[in-house]
């Protein structure tokens, strides 16, 4: 989140950043978005006995913004299929992976324990299937022999930052077009 706000701001996106939210009162980037004039809110889960009355509070809540585009980033929920389709189309998020390989959680444990050359990260649309939407960007970063968890998840995180940003530009920009399951980008104007 904090990428991609330094990003809007030192490249002068034709976006606003209309609020941050999280379910986490502690969550860092509530200070940091509130220090830079940007609304924060917090919902949080605990206070909602099934994970529908959360998303439905939490869908309230954006929707108050009204937003042209969901950004997920640290958000670490599965959302409700009925919330995930009310931003069909206009809902990004981030996965430390190269999708389709290693959705869920611990990638990089994943990713080690397989043996594979490469791992990376993966900005994609958010469909009711966890970690299986279209893919808008991916980067990949090479697995050393000496890797653990923490040092490849570093490299990975250093790649986030760049094309999570950059993802959310092409969005501002009109760039993005779903074409069934895949991303067409479309060239600059």
């Amino acid at each position: 989140m904090e990428a991609i706000v330094r990003a809007a701001q030192a490249e002068q996106w034709p976006a606003k950043i209309a609020a941050v939210i999280s379910n986490r009162a502690d969550a860092s980037g509530l200070e940091f978005a509130a220090q830079r004039g940007i609304p924060t809110a917090v919902i949080p889960s605990r206070d909602y006995p099934t994970r529908e009355q959360f998303d439905s509070a939490l869908r309230e809540k954006i929707d108050t913004f009204a937003p042209d585009l969901v950004v997920l980033a640290g958000f670490m929920r599965i959302l409700t299929a009925p919330f995930v389709e009310h931003y069909q189309g206009r809902m990004l998020n981030i996965h430390p992976s190269l999708l389709p390989s290693f959705p869920g959680l611990a990638t990089h444990r994943q990713a080690l324990a397989a043996g594979v050359k490469l791992h990376g990260a993966t900005v994609h649309f958010v469909t009711p299937d966890l970690d299986h939407g279209p893919i808008v960007a991916q980067a990949a970063v090479p697995v050393q022999e000496e890797d653990s968890e923490e040092a490849l998840a570093e490299r990975v995180l250093e790649q986030e930052h760049v094309i999570y940003p950059r993802a959310v530009h092409w969005f501002i920009d009109g760039r993005l077009r779903l074409d069934g399951h895949r991303v067409r980008l479309a060239t600059a104007s």
